[in-house]
């Protein structure tokens, strides 16, 4: 029975192995054919606005769609949006496949397209990040969020994959496969039985219309009313618009730092950088084995926020080897804080409101990532890329302090709760 599964102590349930497969391809297969799309149009078009506009197109949802479609998941199956969407995925890559291979290409309905997959992902994203935990048993968020965390890292890795696989295949098969792969996670998905609980009680609580935009629009409003009425999870969240800021910032200045600074400085960039990817996913594999206990999670998030915050800054002053070192070590803390703050606020918010609150939160990080990368050119026309770099990593340390350290008789009970 799906509430007896909910029970049992074991993290491997069925549901939860059906979910994590699905998770790997829809990870993956974004991976791929996100970074080989923007080398095909950079190829075609041999335009940095071009570029651009393909970025923005695809990145413009992530700030728009989430907060609506947190609402909108609220009152309707989870399990359903995630299947549909990944059907939705394989359709339009599919589609896509077929047009490239006919040789046809129109770069405003490229745009398009590009807009309407970013629409899916943002709401794929707030969809799966609220139904997840629904299909962990009790006991066990710290060992399945550290395994989604590793998932995540290892996406990453598939950029360099998506590269040459689009250099000698192509762009047309290679989003073929990712087409078929995305169908078959979708049919796999569509086994999950987990009973959705969350549905009942918001039929037995709300009479009105739960189509209708102006329902959208109170759900909404409730979402950002109980965000503000739980000084915990407020704190977590301005928190991370500013780490996410202070991210943006660094992705726009590190890159050019190197390729100024170095002869091949992207290779130096990757070889750096990769000692994080390293980092995340030994991390991931150590907060599966073994369990930071509850009493202290709360002062080991604080601790790591601080310390990462700082090398982050103080990194690019040092020499390769010691840059390597550092990234691990940052690679490491960034998988610790990110297993502590999802299992404990996953684990923390009812169901009935986790789609409005990943909504809520997705659309800060990425309010504070957009706003860093826009402001991050200005900076350096004042100021060194290491000196920017450097100021903003101490204005997240010090986020840290006054949300998270400030907020500790709010924050605390959320992250040391046992879970």
């Amino acid at each position: 029975m799906p509430s007896e599964e909910k029970t049992l102590s074991t993290l491997w349930t069925r549901d939860f192995t059906i979910i994590t497969l699905g998770s790997v391809v829809s990870m993956l297969g974004n991976a791929m054919s996100g970074f080989a799309m923007s080398l095909m149009v950079l190829d075609i078009s041999k335009s940095t606005l071009y570029y651009s506009i393909y970025i923005a197109m695809y990145t413009l949802p992530q700030l728009l769609v989430p907060i609506v479609s947190g609402a909108i998941l609220d009152r309707f199956s989870r399990k359903k949006c995630i299947y549909l969407l990944d059907f939705a995925s394989a359709f339009l890559y599919a589609l896509m496949a077929a047009v490239l291979n006919s040789g046809w290409f129109s770069f405003p309905l490229f745009a398009v397209y590009c807009f309407v997959l970013g629409c899916i992902q943002s709401t794929y994203m707030v969809a799966y990040e609220s139904f997840y935990p629904l299909l962990i048993s009790e006991g066990n968020f710290q060992k399945a969020y550290s395994i989604a965390s590793v998932l995540e890292t290892v996406s990453s890795v598939m950029v360099p994959v998506s590269s040459f696989l689009y250099r000698h295949i192509g762009l047309s098969p290679l989003l073929g496969i990712i087409a078929v792969c995305f169908f078959i996670a979708a049919v796999t998905e569509t086994r999950i039985r987990t009973d959705e609980r969350y549905l009942h009680t918001q039929r037995e609580t709300k009479q009105t219309d739960a189509g209708s935009s102006r329902q959208v629009l109170n759900d909404i409003k409730e979402g950002f009313g109980y965000l503000a009425a739980e000084k915990g999870l407020l704190a977590v969240a301005v928190y991370f618009f500013f780490s996410a800021l202070c991210g943006g910032v660094s992705s726009v200045l590190v890159l050019p730092w190197f390729k100024s600074t170095f002869e091949n400085g992207e290779n130096r960039y990757m070889l750096v950088w990769g000692m994080a990817v390293v980092g995340r996913a030994i991390g991931g594999m150590i907060h599966y084995r073994i369990k930071i206990p509850a009493q202290h999670r709360y002062a080991v998030a604080l601790a790591v926020y601080i310390i990462i915050s700082l090398l982050e800054g103080a990194y690019l002053f040092t020499p390769i080897p010691v840059m390597m070192a550092l990234c691990f070590t940052i690679g490491i803390g960034g998988i610790t804080s990110y297993t502590i703050r999802v299992s404990a606020t996953q684990s923390y918010v009812p169901d009935e409101l986790k789609g409005r609150f990943n909504g809520a939160f997705n659309m800060l990080s990425t309010a504070g990532a957009l706003l860093g990368e826009a402001i991050a050119g200005a900076l350096t026309l004042v100021l060194p890329e290491r000196t920017v770099l450097l100021t903003v990593m101490l204005l997240c340390a010090f986020a840290a302090v006054v949300f998270i350290g400030g907020g500790k008789k709010h924050v605390a009970p959320i992250y040391n709760r046992n879970k």
